[in-house]
């Protein structure tokens, strides 16, 4: 997804308007958009209030292209069920991913892009993707694209974008809001696609309705800094069902986690990658993010995440673990401007935790989910899908690095 350089931290005014907090000098490996590949650039700590000229806002990085800030973001609905859906296309340039539970045992993504728009693979590159959607190597599209859910509405509100979906159910669609549904099939039925060309237009139809400002997405602190107080976090097992598991492993050299997920059958993990540049999903930051869950039919649900005064989270980042909490209370901003900003990130103290200068993975998941550690495996190893299920989730080994989240469907309640 991108390539890790070495970046040597230092404190910089970048204009009058914008400051940092101090940070001690460092070597730090840090990741740069898809775009800066092959550029040395500074990342320092920014956050969570004032970021330097051209500084996205929700990844702690410069942008190539400052101007596309000024765009509002873009939540596009991202299929992952049936398996035929994968690999999905433009993934590795989104901020920030948010994954959830949809019933059925399947989840689903709703992926913001904001900065950097996604680019298709270079003329001449091999195209290993020519029999899934949406291939097209010089004109690239974002995909598949599946129906709303009920969550994405707080979602679009907290980050003040739009939402690009495949139509919802009536009782859905009713509640959302600045939507635009993209209509279309293919030969996967797994869903429909974008193009970004027209993705970048229907954001600036709403560059009028949304004026985007710097404040409007603050509350992040990033620092290129590993946190103090850590624990080892090598790989985090993820499992939503017996045959929807999700495993991320940390790669040293990328300064990242890289995403595995089964084919569908609780033995075949594959690597993740995107489809427009053959990229392994690598994410700086993964979180786990507890709220709560309102469930009203198989495939009909809620999450709270509005007005939430202290919530708790789990943050995975640099090969640690580390104990965070999150909320979307009202501050000074939101009182003097009647509008609300993204969720923000803090230690037990109330003060602003640092994530990794990146791209950031949200899993929403059910209060009281367990999480904890087992005894290290391979998932290369696993051969008996029942089998490898119960023993993980036997095992326990403090210290091991290895973290499941033992995750539940929540129960269906009766709606008001």
């Amino acid at each position: 997804m991108r390539k890790t350089i070495l970046s040597i931290l230092l404190l910089v005014a970048f204009m009058a308007t914008f400051t940092f907090l101090p940070v001690k000098p460092v070597l730090a490996s840090t990741p740069l958009p898809p775009e800066k590949d092959s550029e040395l650039v500074e990342v320092v700590a920014s956050g969570p209030l004032m970021y330097g000229n051209g500084v996205n806002p929700l990844t702690g990085l410069p942008e190539s292209n400052p101007d596309d800030l000024m765009l509002p973001p873009a939540l596009v609905s991202i299929s992952t069920f049936p398996p035929s859906a994968r690999p999905q296309s433009g993934l590795s340039y989104s901020p920030w991913v948010f994954e959830l539970f949809i019933g059925e045992g399947m989840s689903r993504y709703l992926a913001l892009f904001y900065g950097s728009y996604p680019q298709a693979a270079t003329e001449g590159k091999e195209d290993i993707f020519s029999t899934t959607p949406t291939p097209e190597i010089g004109d690239p599209s974002i995909g598949p694209i599946r129906s709303g859910r009920l969550p994405y509405e707080s979602v679009r509100k907290l980050y003040n974008g739009f939402l690009v979906m495949a139509s919802a159910y009536s009782s859905v669609a009713e509640k959302l809001n600045d939507f635009t549904n993209i209509f279309g099939s293919d030969s996967s039925g797994a869903g429909s696609s974008i193009k970004v060309a027209d993705l970048r237009s229907i954001a600036d139809k709403y560059r009028g309705k949304t004026r985007m400002t710097a404040e409007a997405l603050s509350g992040m602190r990033f620092d290129p800094q590993l946190p103090a107080e850590g624990k080892p976090a090598t790989q985090i097992w993820y499992p939503v069902s017996l045959l929807n598991q999700v495993v991320w492993k940390y790669d040293s050299n990328a300064g990242a986690y890289t995403r595995w997920q089964d084919n569908a059958d609780g033995v075949t993990f594959i690597q993740q990658v995107d489809r427009l540049n053959k990229e392994p999903l690598a994410y700086e930051n993964i979180v786990i993010l507890y709220a709560a869950h309102h469930r009203y039919a198989d495939t009909l649900m809620d999450v709270d995440l509005m007005y939430v005064d202290k919530g708790k989270a789990v943050l995975f980042r640099d090969g640690q673990k580390y104990d965070l909490f999150w909320t979307t209370r009202s501050a000074e901003y939101e009182q003097t401007t009647g509008k609300v900003r993204p969720i923000r990130f803090m230690d037990a103290n109330g003060n602003p935790f640092a994530f990794k200068p990146g791209q950031t993975w949200v899993h929403l998941t059910p209060l009281g989910t367990p999480l904890y550690e087992t005894a290290a495996w391979e998932t290369d190893a696993v051969k008996d899908v029942n089998l490898a299920w119960q023993e993980h989730k036997r095992s326990r080994e403090v210290g091991s690095g290895f973290w499941t989240v033992d995750f539940y469907q929540p129960a269906i309640e009766p709606r008001d």
